[in-house]
Formats: C-alpha cells, structure tokens, sequence
C-alpha cells in the first residue's frame, strides 16, 4: 500500500476534503489493495469512518489515531444497524463539522444503498462526493479467473440483485426478457432465491446446461468458486452449502475459466498471514 510520502505526491490531484461534508468511498470487494488512491487519501484525512460490515478491517490501519471509526454492519439477512439510523449518524456527525467518510464494500452505487444516502445528504444541505470502488461483480470474477467479456461469448452484461426491498425477487424485472436477451448475468444476494430464480430464467428459455458459477468471500484468501450448470445450480448450492457473500455468474464466458486457470498466479502469497481481522 502507499506509505505517507506517496499520499502527498497524489494529494496535489485530490478534491478537497472540507468539514461538514461527507465522502462516500467504495472500498471494493475485500482485497486491501484494491481500494483507490482517492480513497485511501480519503481514509487518512476523515475525522469519523463509518464503515459497513462487508469492508475490510484492515482498512482501519490507515485512519489517524484520532479519527473515530464507527461499524455500521450492514449485512443482508442478518440483524444490522437500519438504514435510517446509519443516514442519521451520518448527518450527525457531518453537522458537528467532522470530515465524515462512509466506507462501503465494492461501489457506493451498484446495489449499495449509497443512492439512498447521498439523497439524504442533499436533504440535509450537506455537501458529499462519491468515489468510486471495484464491485464485486467485477473485482470477484477478475480474481476468479472469469472474464467478464470476450469478444468470442458475450458483447453485454447484466447486473442484477437476487431480492428486492421487500427481500422478495424483484416483481419489476422482465425476467422472459432477461433469459433471452442477456448473454452473461452477474447476481448479487441471490442465494436464498436461486432456485426461483433459476426456474424462471429457464421456464423463460434460457439453456439448461449453461455454465455457471459461485464466487464467495470474493477476493478475500478464503475465496472460494464453484463451477455448475443452470439446471443444476439450485441443488448444488445447498450441497456445497454455498452461503452469503456470494455472486452467482451464469454464460459462455464461464468456460473460459478451466482453460486459464493452471496458468494463474496467485493473489494471495501467504494467504495464512492475510486473513481478514474479525
């Protein structure tokens, strides 16, 4: 990571970070490194880090002594801190004249509620700015191996979350449409609805036997990616007892992976001595 000396060569191409505003930064998937520069300035220059359950702890390091860090553990499906009460800290601590830092994992604003709260801030007549971070839907296929795109499988691709607010499957989805014109689909949080959502896309026409596949605890050194097929998908997540967090990837690129893997390096070196702190 960078020391303090490369922090001040990069701060001359830095937005200002002026009290009684807020920074919402995207920390990415998990991996510590790949947050970007602004946002680790970001880090060393807030007064008060509020910071969600899917982030990295070792972000933390970066943070000055005196700066207050403050879990807001969002986590889907398990009791966390509500939505309200994380805009009013927020707001709170804004209006105190802190440099406030909201700390999401992946991006503030691909199905990180981080709409939400710079709707709230502007409510408020607080100043913000987002900063963009790696998503999961793309850091986690990357450290799986999957690209995304190849010109020979897909020339689009589909993001979307497996529940609504209501954490039901989305209503407003055409998911007819979807199963014939999405070439790759990237999920977020559809483990508990996989096989609704699996029925769907096939009753819509989507192949059977089309690849699929799991990354969990993506880009962390626990990451873990299992390989399947859409017929099969559903009972294969409660065989392996594949849990959240998990994105789920079904198309042609899929294959790709067995092709490339015995030629990947690993991300991790010593993955014993990178474990995410608890």
């Amino acid at each position: 990571m960078l020391n303090d000396s490369d922090v001040k060569i990069f701060a001359k191409y830095m937005p200002q970070f002026p009290p009684s505003s807020v920074w919402l930064v995207g920390a990415g998937p998990g991996h510590i490194g790949l947050i970007s520069v602004m946002g680790l300035f970001a880090l060393k220059q807030a007064d008060v880090i509020i910071y969600d359950a899917l982030v990295n702890k070792q972000f933390l390091q970066f943070i000055r002594a005196d700066a207050e860090a403050i879990y807001a553990g969002k986590r889907g499906g398990k009791p966390s801190a509500s939505q309200d009460n994380i805009i009013d800290t927020i707001i709170k601590h804004a209006k105190r004249g802190k440099k406030v830092l909201r700390l999401k994992g992946g991006d503030p604003f691909i199905f990180g509620r981080g709409g939400e709260e710079v709707d709230a801030l502007a409510k408020a007549n607080i100043k913000f700015l987002a900063i963009p971070g790696i998503t999961a839907g793309i850091g986690g296929l990357a450290f799986a191996h999957i690209p995304a795109t190849t010109r020979e499988t897909n020339q689009s691709i589909t993001f979307l979350t497996g529940h609504d607010a209501k954490g039901v499957i989305p209503s407003a989805i055409d998911w007819d449409a979807l199963a014939k014109g999405a070439q790759t689909i990237v999920m977020y949080m559809s483990l508990k609805h996989i096989h609704a959502i699996c029925d769907r896309l096939m009753a819509g026409g989507r192949q059977a036997n089309e690849p699929v596949a799991f990354v969990r605890n993506a880009t962390l050194p626990d990451q873990q990616v299992w390989q399947t097929t859409l017929f099969e998908a559903a009972d294969f997540v409660l065989a392996n007892d594949i849990t959240p967090p998990a994105i789920v990837v079904m198309g042609a690129n899929v294959e790709l992976r067995d092709r490339v893997l015995d030629y990947a390096l690993p991300f991790y070196p010593h993955p014993a001595d990178t474990q995410q702190p608890q």
